[in-house]
């Protein structure tokens, strides 16, 4: 039984085997959070004969400490905030709108970056595949499934290699379901689940997403 991964790759492979459900089917998309679940899902679509597209979401940190997050911005104009956060410590609108500004212009930025003029993948009415290289709190998956959920697909799927336990059961209220290889209790960091937990960049998410669009899926009702 796999405790760990080797890569991304081999952490896609994994994850598509527990898809199987899912292959060749005409109605499923798969949806990577850039940049990490890029390689993962692009595993995964590849065994599934899916299609593969990127949904960019952008956490917004608080000013000073950025690696908490006061909410979160999606493709498709969404904002998530995180009520408790901004009550907590006193944030003002001003101080959401500021730092919402600027994430705003990386996300179009990726978005332009990584399509090459391609509009994104249509999912109303499919089975979405949303997949993210590992999950710890979830407030990212939260918002990218909350602004899919305005576009009004059949169902989404969460998919990751590595979720911690107690995200996992509370993901379980958002998505119509959530399929993970390792489901830990004690959950420091995604990294620590994997043996090369390199930083992917723009480049191979633009190169993936480009070889992708130039091979034909299989697809059968």
């Amino acid at each position: 039984m796999i405790s760990r991964f080797r890569n991304r790759t081999e952490a896609g492979e994994q994850l598509a085997d527990r898809l199987a459900p899912y292959a060749r089917r005409s109605d499923v998309v798969v949806l990577a959070l850039p940049r990490g679940g890029v390689p993962v899902a692009n595993e995964v679509a590849r065994r599934l004969s899916a299609p593969l597209d990127v949904f960019i979401v952008r956490k917004l940190g608080v000013p000073g400490h950025e690696e908490l997050a006061m909410g979160a911005i999606a493709s498709g104009g969404l904002r998530v905030p995180n009520d408790d956060v901004i009550q907590t410590l006193g944030l003002t609108e001003a101080d959401l709108e500021a730092v919402t500004a600027r994430e705003q212009r990386e996300l179009v930025r990726r978005e332009k970056a990584y399509r090459d003029g391609r509009p994104p993948l249509a999912v109303r009415g499919k089975t979405v595949i949303l997949v993210d290289d590992g999950i710890a709190t979830g407030s990212t998956m939260r918002a990218a499934i909350r602004a899919l959920r305005t576009q009004q697909p059949k169902a989404i799927v969460v998919a990751t290699p590595t979720i911690a336990l107690s995200t996992y059961h509370e993901m379980g209220t958002e998505a119509d379901e959530v399929v993970a290889v390792l489901t830990p209790e004690d959950f420091f960091g995604v990294g620590q689940w994997y043996d090369d937990f390199t930083q992917t960049t723009d480049d191979e998410v633009r190169a993936i997403l480009q070889s992708r669009h130039h091979v034909p899926t299989r697809t059968e009702s």
